[in-house]
């Protein structure tokens, strides 16, 4: 990791989201549900869903960052995971902040196309390294992403385990 960040501010990121999503626009594709990644695709999919005037949008919580450049072995679901009832024969729209190595992305785009009539992913950073290849990208880096929603110290430090 390279000690140069990229930092995205809140007026930026907004810009940034709002571009993202004329990418998924211009290209055609209509999603009917937009899934959002937590806790770093919240915002974005938030801001997203509101562009594409989509109001059916759905979370699935993964773990695998616990710290800055530091991760589990391999990501995992936290529960609940979406009823897939809701998602069966849906075109998705899979969105995060950042596709880093693109595990997390790889196993929620894999979870989506068992059940999904189409998925697709955005995010608004990928770098290089990323094991796949997202279909909406707002920028590439190669930097650690200094993002305004995380670019500060939490006020209260939980444990870092899972919990049930």
């Amino acid at each position: 990791m390279t000690e140069e960040r990229e930092i995205l501010e809140w007026q930026q990121f907004g810009d940034a989201c709002r571009e993202l999503t004329q990418s998924v626009v211009d290209s055609g594709f209509e999603p009917d549900i937009v899934l959002s990644i937590t806790r770093g695709g919240l915002l974005p999919a938030g801001v997203i869903s509101y562009a594409l005037d989509i109001k059916n949008v759905h979370i699935i919580n993964v773990e695998f960052y616990t710290g800055v450049d530091e991760r589990l072995p391999e990501p995992i679901f936290l529960p609940p995971l979406p009823a897939t009832s809701y998602l069966a024969e849906q075109k998705i729209l899979i969105v995060d902040d950042v596709a880093d190595t693109g595990e997390t992305l790889r196993m929620v785009r894999d979870f989506a196309d068992r059940i999904a009539l189409e998925s697709r992913v955005a995010v608004l950073y990928e770098k290089p390294r990323s094991i796949i290849a997202c279909d909406y990208v707002w920028k590439r880096t190669d930097r650690w992403i200094s993002f305004p929603w995380s670019s500060q110290p939490p006020l209260v430090k939980r444990s870092a385990a899972v919990k049930d």
